[in-house]
């Protein structure tokens, strides 16, 4: 027979369980969501790419790029960014854009671009700005032009 203490300390501890794996919040999607998933970044990213290399400012730094090959790298970036399940296998921000000569001028003109690209696509101004705010920091790696 089970002691009636051993009993109550095994109820305790699997009510403690539950409980902490009830407040252990999940994964936050609802940026990933509010963008159409994958389906809908990937369309901002192909508007955007196109965009990129028809802007005057833009052009030369994407003249030689390979248009789908950046669109796919920017769409897997912004899906984990936006908290979807991609993951983003690129180099990283500092090597990609190393030796590029890009100063703040021009990280605000690809800034402005996206935005083009957002409102194009239907993308609603609140998740604008909360992808926006999560690619922000990537500007210490990107930015390499006093």
């Amino acid at each position: 027979m089970t002691h009636p203490l051993r009993t109550l300390a095994a109820m305790a501890a699997a009510v403690l369980l539950s409980t902490a794996q009830a407040q252990t919040p999940a994964a936050d999607d609802s940026l990933y969501r509010a963008w159409g998933e994958k389906a809908g970044i990937q369309a901002v990213m192909q508007d955007f790419v196109v965009r990129l290399q028809a802007d005057a400012r833009m052009a030369p730094f994407f003249k030689d790029t390979n248009r789908d090959h950046l669109a796919t790298q920017l769409t897997e970036q912004l899906c984990q960014q936006a908290g979807g399940p991609c993951v983003y296998k690129g180099v990283p921000m500092k090597e990609a854009h190393e030796g590029m000569a890009i100063g703040r001028r021009d990280f605000n003109a690809l800034v402005e671009v996206l935005q083009q690209s957002m409102a194009a696509k239907g993308i609603p101004f609140a998740a604008q700005n909360a992808m926006l705010a999560r690619l922000a920091p990537m500007h210490r790696d990107i930015i390499n032009k006093p």
